[in-house]
């Protein structure tokens, strides 16, 4: 002990870079000399005084040649560890013989290039220890599926599935004891003869006769100290719990249903370690809607357990959201929405305009809301729907009206507005259906005989639109215009525009001129000829017809 505790100061000065005395590195006192003096007296106490004065960088040097010191003058028998837990290569093993053979081999150390040192383990270089599981009161310690030492998830969370960990690492085994006796057992039956009305083995008729025996033994009924026992459970974690599942069906049927969600959370851990499934931003990458897969813009404050999943799975008619395919495969047999709710009030050929009430379709238009988030940066509109209308537009085939794009608008607006928040679809977008949608914003402002303007602040994409159809509405307003003087207010009132979208449209345009006191507009011929040759090519396919609109404003407003 004397000579481990000797060479350990030994080798701590000798790495150790020059400094003035009385002062250290880490803001405490040099006791190095003081140590050498009470060694020389006491060399039991002077080995625990200095191995607690090692410093962090010479404690890195010199760990594993340390460790190895320790080990051969304590004589144990066991191989020394390196931080990994590792047995060291034969190359770095220091034998302990005598006080010149330790002094040495601690020299070979120091010398020793760091590169070749075995690195520490991380616990798993996937995971991100910033994250919390959701579930309250639990440490992200632990997996459902047992194979996994932490998770992020509700739907690897033992204490979500009022489980364990330890009990999870049980189950995982009693699994791959299953697995394994299922592939031998496949295995022998391969020899058979591949038919394919070939008749049961014997091992198969025990095993269904087990199952049936299994489920036939299923209590009919809970009793009541159970039926307590569940209400309390549920009284006290509510919905951050599972259900407690025991005795409510056979105990073959509860553990299939145990395996599947242990699969379902493997496959959901792959999917994350793949990088599919977000984790910590809570931003959803994907969505499934209809026959599309969607690349997310912007975050949408869905439920926590499902943003964290990356992907959602979304019925195009009724907007619900979901976790799985499976789950929206079964949902689809059993929706029988075709179109959004509410009245529908313009039809012309395959386009349909629906007016939904926030107020009466409340579940519909929050997840309208939430649906337009992923790709409104501005949206703030998320649960409070009820002071606004909803015109959704949709196309429709032979399997329902298809959800192409919508605006909102306040119910009683003081300022005009007629559009709240607008979206067109990203598979629809660059088709014209952005401009039906202002357009027939517009139509409604008509109806109702006031003048119209969006509500800022507009989008980037908004903005765009918007600016061009100010564009095309002021060159057809000064094609069709036969008189010599135009006024701002007669534009305004037979167009729905604001006169301040107007005047800022004409700014752009560089039709509006200040010449002798009076404020001119000047009719540009090489723009007009340019919007003509535009429509031409476009064609009628992509316009609102007013005469298709069945709707009176609705009262109060």
């Amino acid at each position: 002990c004397s000579y481990s505790g000797m060479f350990g100061v030994l080798f701590e000065r000798m790495l150790r870079p020059p400094r003035t005395a009385g002062s250290s590195s880490d803001g405490t006192e040099d006791s190095d000399f003081s140590a050498d003096l009470e060694h020389a007296e006491a060399p039991e106490s002077a080995h625990r005084r200095s191995s607690t004065r090692l410093t962090r960088a010479s404690l890195r040097l010199s760990q594993s040649s340390q460790a190895d010191i320790k080990q051969g003058v304590d004589r144990d028998e066991t191989p020394p560890r390196t931080p990994t837990g590792n047995a060291p290569s034969s190359e770095s093993d220091i034998e302990v013989s005598s006080p010149s053979n330790d002094l040495l081999s601690l020299k070979e150390a120091a010398a020793h290039d760091l590169s070749h040192r075995p690195k520490r383990r991380r616990f798993h270089e996937s995971y991100n220890f910033n994250m919390k599981c959701p579930t309250p009161g639990c440490n992200s310690l632990g997996h459902l599926t047992g194979r996994h030492e932490r998770h992020f998830s509700i739907s690897g969370c033992p204490l979500y599935h009022n489980l364990s960990a330890d009990e999870c690492k049980g189950k995982a085994t009693t699994r791959d004891k299953q697995t394994e006796e299922r592939t031998l057992s496949h295995r022998q039956d391969e020899n058979r003869h591949s038919t394919r009305n070939q008749a049961p083995t014997d091992r198969q008729l025990r095993y269904k006769e087990k199952v049936t025996e299994l489920r036939r033994k299923r209590n009919s009924g809970l009793n009541k100290e159970q039926k307590e026992k569940y209400m309390e459970h549920r009284q006290s974690h509510g919905t951050s719990r599972e259900p407690l599942l025991e005795n409510i069906t056979s105990d073959y049927d509860l553990e299939l249903f145990r395996k599947a969600q242990a699969r379902a959370s493997e496959d959901l851990e792959k999917l994350r370690l793949a990088g599919h499934v977000s984790e910590g931003s809570n931003m959803i990458k994907t969505i499934v809607f209809g026959r599309y897969e969607l690349d997310t813009w912007y975050h949408s404050p869905y439920p926590e357990e499902y943003a964290r999943l990356g992907r959602l799975y979304m019925c195009e008619f009724c907007l619900k959201y979901m976790k799985s395919q499976t789950i929206l495969r079964r949902h689809l047999a059993k929706c029988v929405w075709k179109h959004p709710p509410g009245d529908e009030i313009y039809r012309k050929g395959n386009i349909s305009v629906f007016e939904v009430d926030g107020k009466k379709n409340k579940i519909y238009c929050q997840n309208l809301c939430l649906l337009a988030k992923l790709f409104l940066d501005h949206k703030t509109l998320y649960y409070d729907v009820e002071p606004f209308l909803f015109y959704v537009m949709t196309e429709a085939d032979n399997t329902g009206c298809h959800l192409v794009g919508y605006f909102s608008k306040e119910k009683n607006s003081f300022l005009n507005y007629n559009v709240s928040c607008i979206l067109t679809m990203p598979q629809y977008m660059r088709q014209g259906y952005g401009k039906m949608l202002i357009d027939f914003s517009y139509l409604l402002s008509k109806v109702e005989e006031k003048v119209g303007s969006p509500e800022r602040p507009l989008s980037d994409l908004g903005l765009i639109s918007y600016r061009s159809y100010w564009k095309e509405v002021l060159l057809r307003y000064l094609n069709n215009f036969q008189g010599k003087e135009i006024s701002i207010k007669e534009i305004s009132q037979e167009t729905a525009v604001n006169p301040v979208d107007i005047v800022s449209t004409l700014q752009s345009l560089q039709m509006l001129k200040y010449w002798k006191g009076k404020h001119l507009v000047l009719k540009r011929q090489d723009l007009i000829d340019d919007w003509k040759a535009k429509e031409t090519k476009r064609g009628n396919g992509k316009t609102i017809d007013p005469t298709a609109l069945k709707w009176t404003p609705p009262k109060g407003t």
